[in-house]
């Protein structure tokens, strides 16, 4: 095959005139039309003396454009590398650097501001807005609608996908075209994506849940989507029963569950939603059921990744579990300190190895060789155990435990037991520093509407759950937790707001 991923996800639909996208403005854009516009793309790619390889940096609004732009990084064999559109000047400089982008893309109003950044990187800049103007899309538009797809191979790098930068600077996560492509074969197959499907694509497509995910399985599938430019629960709720399915993060269910027109019968037409990119709370999965009948579908991922692990379509799907690991994907539970294999039902670092995980960080090999092992397997940074059913959980990020007085204590067990209090919506435990213990806990919780959260009450009831080193030393509440854009809940910054809290 001369280039895989582009052959196996567009070749098929060059020319055709069945729908891809269904657009805001009730129009319609056609495969066939959208690769037509790929293509001029790609043409204005050569134009500008790219080679393959070389990289792509994208910063613009989401849009049908804005996809096509990945279709003709994808047929030029060039790396594309999304950014998140909320990030400032200063922030792009890093990633323009780091990466030796060849090629900006970004909207005109950012344009300006990333004029130096591009100088001194000696990168081209050009502009590319989400109504489809632009200095790119002026240049493509007197080029041919056909273009001759360049030859790849499976090893070949197909993107960039730079990790959110929680713990230093953010790194390049290398992903191929094998890596992309064996992760939608695999989901297709597992979610049973036909082309019957509808997805309903609120998502940005700049991170890999809306990218490689939901947009890849779509094309792979010969599917189609209702194109949402960001979460819109009114739109949502409109659309669904066009729609087949729902990929979202919790955020999108919470919301939809808190207004009162989304009904069993609104999504009758629908059968699945999943969920992913941040942990869905329990009374999250039993609300939604009694609501629609439907379980929702947790999966596992990551940006070295894609996905990892899933809930099963068919047979139960156990809330507070990812489920098992994909179709080629090995996981195993391992001490972080031997790198052994842990008895099951044990806390250790999760590891997995497949076709799926990344090729290393992008000029960072001590990194690589220290989350890469030699044999494959990708030391994930999340801690996570095997139940004797063998679905997987995921306990927290390894970064997360809290070692107080030589114990370790395990965020997510403490968590569970502050959600089940009366009057508590939701709840982060995190480490802070302590003049006795080195570090203790302090509880973090959100109250559910229109409730007030008696503390002293609940702390006296935690000890019927947790050991007295487990219990936070302290409960805060805030009207809500910080998260990042796919609703992840920030605890660096809950650490950082709370540091001095015991301080002496």
């Amino acid at each position: 095959m001369a280039n895989p991923l582009f052959d196996t996800l567009f070749g098929d639909h060059l020319g055709s005139d069945a729908i891809f996208l269904h657009l805001p403005d009730g129009e319609t854009l056609s495969y066939g039309r959208f690769l037509e516009i790929a293509a001029t793309y790609a043409g204005a790619f050569a134009q500008f003396g790219l080679q393959p390889g070389d990289r792509v940096a994208v910063q613009i609004a989401k849009s049908p454009q804005a996809l096509a732009v990945y279709a003709a990084c994808a047929q030029s064999g060039l790396v594309f590398l999304p950014l998140n559109t909320a990030y400032t000047a200063d922030e792009v400089a890093y990633f323009v650097e780091n990466s030796g982008a060849g090629l900006v893309l970004t909207d005109t109003a950012m344009r300006d501001a990333l004029k130096p950044i591009t100088d001194r990187c000696n990168a081209r800049l050009e502009t590319l807005n989400r109504d489809g103007t632009g200095s790119f899309a002026d240049i493509a538009a007197d080029l041919p609608t056909v273009f001759e797809t360049v030859n790849r191979t499976s090893d070949d790098l197909a993107a960039f996908l730079y990790t959110s930068g929680t713990t230093g600077r953010s790194k390049g996560a290398m992903l191929s075209q094998g890596n992309l492509l064996s992760n939608a074969q695999t989901l297709v197959k597992e979610w049973r994506f036909t082309s019957d499907d509808v997805l309903l694509h609120a998502l940005p497509i700049f991170h890999t849940h809306g990218l490689f995910v939901a947009t890849n399985v779509v094309l792979l599938s010969g599917s189609q989507m209702i194109f949402m430019p960001k979460l819109d629960v009114d739109q949502l709720i409109a659309n669904m029963p066009q729609a087949t399915t729902l990929m979202g993060v919790p955020t999108f269910y919470t919301r939809l569950l808190d207004d009162a027109r989304f009904t069993k019968e609104r999504a009758q037409h629908m059968r699945l939603f999943v969920s992913g990119s941040a942990p869905l709370l329990a009374e999250t999965h039993v609300q939604f059921e009694q609501r629609t009948g439907h379980r929702i579908l947790e999966r596992y991922g990551m940006t070295e990744t894609n996905m990892n692990t899933s809930n099963p379509y068919d047979g139960e799907r156990r809330a507070g579990t990812v489920g098992f690991p994909l179709p080629g994907v090995e996981l195993k539970i391992t001490d972080s300190k031997t790198g052994k294999s842990l008895p099951q039902g044990e806390i250790g670092d999760i590891e997995v190895r497949g076709p799926n995980v990344f090729q290393g960080y992008w000029q960072m090999p001590e990194k690589t060789a220290e989350e890469l092992r030699p044999d494959g397997f990708f030391i994930t940074g999340d801690l996570g155990q095997i139940d004797a059913d063998g679905y997987v959980s995921i306990v927290g990020r390894n970064k997360d435990l809290i070692i107080s007085g030589g114990y370790n204590i395990y965020p997510k067990e403490v968590e569970l037991v502050l959600d089940e209090q009366e009057g508590v919506l939701e709840s982060a435990v995190i480490g802070v520093p302590h003049p006795d213990f080195g570090e203790t806990v302090l509880g973090i919780l959100v109250a559910q509407p229109g409730q007030a959260l008696d503390l002293d009450s609940i702390k006296n009831r935690l000890g019927a759950s947790l050991a007295r080193f487990k219990q936070p030393q302290q409960l805060i509440v805030l009207p809500e937790l910080p998260r990042n854009t796919m609703g992840k809940v920030q605890k660096k910054a809950l650490r950082e707001q709370f540091a001095e809290t015991f301080a002496p």
